[in-house]
């Protein structure tokens, strides 16, 4: 792997952890397009490094509460957001490894992807901000985040669109989406480093590894920041028109075999 591949694969993880079209989705279209599908693991856990750097400057303040008060609401809602995702990984770990190591799906999940993040934008604003969301709010949006480890149903989007759903506003629904990554990515990490303690592990230099994290922490700073200011204003169907193009794009390779 090239410096500069490690440096566009570490911009894509960042833009598209926090942009609801799909991180593992782009990944895999990035590592296929270098010719890098067995770039593997390890490269993998780096640019989560990179994102769960970013995610942790941006709320930074929400951690340092977290750790004055481990019992309090903000913590009870995100160990609940996240549990259908832990509930799910177990599960069904070895299935979602397989698809996500052959590509088969991800077309078809695209569509998926856009298709709710179309139907989300299109429902009326609600109005509840962060303090209004209640542990059967965290619940919902965290059993759509469960829906995401397919490798290209977007975790941004369906969480965001999930808090749409339960009639937060635009920008309270990024917002507690993105702080809902953290302990998503964290665990995913975890797992990763797990995987390569068990000798699952692929060489690649420390400068490219460098370069692709230090991408991946940069421009996931700036797609989180982006997507709150974007969601006050714009809509999500753009990013539900890019997902439907995209998507059907890789089935018409799928079908031709160039793919």
């Amino acid at each position: 792997m090239s410096k500069l591949e490690a440096f566009i694969l570490g911009i894509i993880q960042g833009l598209t952890e926090f942009l609801p079209i799909s991180s593992t989705g782009h990944l895999y279209l990035g590592r296929h397009l270098f010719g890098l599908d067995d770039a593997g693991i390890f490269l993998d856990t780096m640019l989560h490094v990179g994102t769960l750097l970013a995610v942790l400057v941006v709320y930074k303040n929400e951690i340092f509460q977290i750790l004055k008060n481990p019992f309090g609401k903000l913590s009870m809602l995100l160990i609940i957001g996240t549990t259908p995702a832990v509930i799910v990984g177990f599960l069904f770990s070895d299935l979602f490894n397989s698809i996500s190591k052959t590509g088969i799906t991800i077309g078809w999940e695209f569509l998926i992807t856009g298709l709710i993040l179309w139907f989300a934008d299109s429902i009326k604003n609600g109005r509840k901000k962060m303090e209004a969301i209640s542990y059967g709010d965290a619940l919902f949006i965290g059993t759509f985040q469960a829906a995401a480890i397919f490798p290209a149903i977007s975790r941004s989007g369906l969480t965001i669109a999930a808090g749409l759903f339960r009639k937060l506003d635009r920008e309270t629904a990024a917002y507690f989406s993105f702080l809902l990554s953290i302990p998503a990515i964290a665990g995913g990490i975890v797992l990763q480093f797990a995987e390569m303690a068990a000798g699952h592990v692929e060489a690649i230099s420390l400068e490219s590894l460098f370069i692709a994290t230090l991408a991946s922490a940069l421009f996931g700073y700036m797609a989180v920041v982006y997507m709150i200011n974007f969601l006050k204003r714009k809509s999500l169907k753009i990013f539900a028109v890019y997902v439907w193009i995209l998507g059907f794009s890789i089935l018409i390779l799928q079908m031709t075999g160039t793919f």
